[in-house]
């Protein structure tokens, strides 16, 4: 079964501006309706659960679906013969049926409960429940039934593409619940009357679902500790607020099956011509690791002396490179960016400086924020998360004697003619560039990078080097990605990319909650929501992740950052975000 986002519809543009415009006609929000064929219950039981225990899940979830919606003293679920308290004490809500592992069909509690409600009971594969994705997976309940999460996943398979969880996992002792089901967000007027009002669907923040004292409910970090010296804001000081430095984008897929807006890697990477090369390269690993035909690649790419290169295993070892190496005191940090620069320098020991740029200046850097008695200043260009591409004689402004100025160009790539960039320049002193190969090739797996720093800096940092640092397969790869026909493919690629981040941000331009940082020049934009946390929770439940923003220092919760994907899933995440929009009321 696809993912719950990937049924959602593609509609014309002149319908969507109808629905939108529709919109505020149905104060009630979302709304089931007896047209579509009801919610399903999933139930995940042990063996010999007695009934009365799942009956108990099952009321509390109905009750919580129903809400204030329906008519009064309408507290009953409309299924077949139904339990009378089954539906809460206000909301009316048709159930259509049961479903759980093939393997209990035949329980005894679970086949009490369904003739209780006067519905059938589906049961499904353990495989089959297996592909279906769900937001609360347990290794637990994986390990017992081959099913991440049998309630979720059965009640999703049985209500059929389109569905979405309305009711996310309830546990009991023994038992688990979740209810599936559609959302119409846009009734027909003349159909729609307040007796064929069935509920209002009310998606609860998703952490509700989450099972406390599991050995796989999620783990809130211990975030670092934020710096003492913020300049360049108004807001209170920051120094108090922590962020979660070491939350990536991966975070947000890992384990699930959902539509990836999260991570900022090229999709449909590494090409095949690559993915050759790189397997050609494993008959060699007996071999130590050679890194001078690389190194000459990067090198001869960048017009530079093989002495300005060092190779990295991705731009993230290059961070905590700089961090353990370079002899400095006072380094600052320009913010919103890349957290792992600042999180390498706290693990070594220093005091970071911020300086945080502004929404209302375009997250724009102004060089005089940067202090003068700053001897290292990293920022990134384009930057991430902002996707602001800062002008190259801006950056290279903050150049000083006796500084270091980092410069992280991991997305450069992306950026048509890489305009701006300052690889290759030997006129900046103190500059170090970073550059990543695993965001346009789609090598993160395999980690692979590079820094282009003056002769002495780049032997400072290759002291700090372990031995060996970057794999065989790792340095092929970079051979192969410097080669004309290869910055070619890029370059094709970036132009690909701007077309379809155009496509993008005109489709959230629709949105009247939804501002964007319009001057996006990376492969991601970043978007300002209120509550954009639970708009958030409620694209996961849809099947999209996106990336959450308060981890980035100058952000905050009402923040998310949006990779850029091709036009037919861009229609799916916006059609999906009207409806997570609606959900929150």
């Amino acid at each position: 079964m696809p993912a719950v986002g990937d049924a959602l519809r593609d509609p014309a543009a002149e319908e969507r501006h109808q629905e939108r415009a529709e919109r505020d006609d149905y104060s009630h929000g979302p709304l089931l309706s007896d047209r579509v064929p009801g919610v399903h219950i999933g139930v995940g039981a042990r063996s010999g659960t007695p009934a009365e225990e799942i009956l108990v899940l099952v009321r509390s979830a109905l009750a919580e679906l129903s809400g204030p919606a329906g008519p009064a003293g309408a507290g009953h679920a409309r299924g077949g013969g139904a339990d009378p308290g089954a539906a809460g004490p206000s909301g009316r809500v048709r159930v259509a049926g049961l479903a759980t592992l093939d393997a209990r069909v035949a329980e005894p509690g679970i086949v009490a409960v369904a003739a209780r409600l006067g519905v059938p009971v589906t049961g499904f594969p353990a495989e089959e429940l297996a592909g279906v994705a769900v937001p609360h997976p347990s290794r637990v309940a994986e390990a017992a039934t081959g099913t991440a999460s049998v309630a979720e996943a059965a009640a999703l398979r049985a209500a059929g593409p389109g569905a979405v969880l309305l009711v996310p996992k309830r546990k009991g002792r023994r038992a688990t619940c979740a209810i599936a089901g559609f959302v119409l967000i846009h009734p027909d007027k003349a159909g729609c009357c307040p007796d064929e009002v069935t509920s209002v669907a009310r998606l609860l923040p998703l952490t509700c679902g989450y099972i406390a004292g599991e050995p796989d409910s999620p783990h809130i970090p211990t975030p670092h500790t934020t710096a003492d010296m913020d300049t360049h804001t108004d807001g209170p000081h920051t120094g108090s607020h922590a962020h979660d430095l070491r939350h990536h984008g991966d975070a947000e897929v890992r384990d699930e099956k959902l539509v990836d807006l999260a991570v900022n890697v090229r999709t449909a990477t590494p090409p095949d011509w690559l993915r050759e090369r790189i397997a050609h390269s494993l008959t060699s690993l007996a071999a130590y690791p050679d890194g001078r035909s690389a190194r000459a690649a990067v090198a001869e790419r960048h017009d530079l002396p093989p002495g300005r290169v060092l190779l990295t295993s991705g731009a993230a070892e290059a961070f905590v490179l700089l961090a353990r190496a370079l002899p400095v005191r006072r380094p600052v940090v320009v913010h919103p960016q890349f957290t792992e620069p600042e999180a390498a320098l706290r693990d070594a020991g220093h005091e970071v400086g911020r300086v945080l740029l502004r929404e209302e200046d375009g997250f724009r850097l102004d060089p005089a924020a940067v202090p003068e008695d700053a001897d290292l200043v990293v920022i990134g260009n384009p930057t991430n998360p902002t996707s602001v591409l800062h002008p190259a004689e801006t950056i290279a402004a903050l150049a000083r004697p006796g500084r270091y100025l980092v410069v992280d160009e991991a997305f450069m790539d992306a950026v048509p003619g890489e305009r701006e960039a300052l690889a290759g320049r030997t006129d900046v002193p103190g500059l170090v560039v970073l550059r990543s190969l695993t965001k346009t090739w789609g090598l993160a797996g395999l980690r692979i990078g590079y820094v282009l720093a003056e002769p002495e800096t780049v032997a400072l940092l290759e002291r700090a080097q372990p031995l060996w640092p970057v794999s065989t397969p790792a340095l092929v790869a970079a051979e192969a990605c410097m080669t004309r026909a290869a910055l070619a493919e890029a370059e094709h690629a970036a132009h690909r990319i701007g077309t379809e981040r155009a496509h993008l941000l005109a489709g959230l331009a629709e949105f009247d909650e939804v501002r964007t940082v319009e001057a996006a020049e990376g492969p991601f934009v970043l978007i300002r929501i209120e509550g954009a946390d639970g708009v958030r929770e409620r694209l996961r439940l849809l099947g999209f992740a996106a990336r959450r923003g308060d981890t980035f220092p100058g952000l905050d919760r009402h923040w998310l950052r949006l990779a850029v994907r091709d036009r037919a899933t861009t229609n799916r995440f916006l059609q999906a975000l009207d409806q997570a929009l609606l959900l929150g009321g």
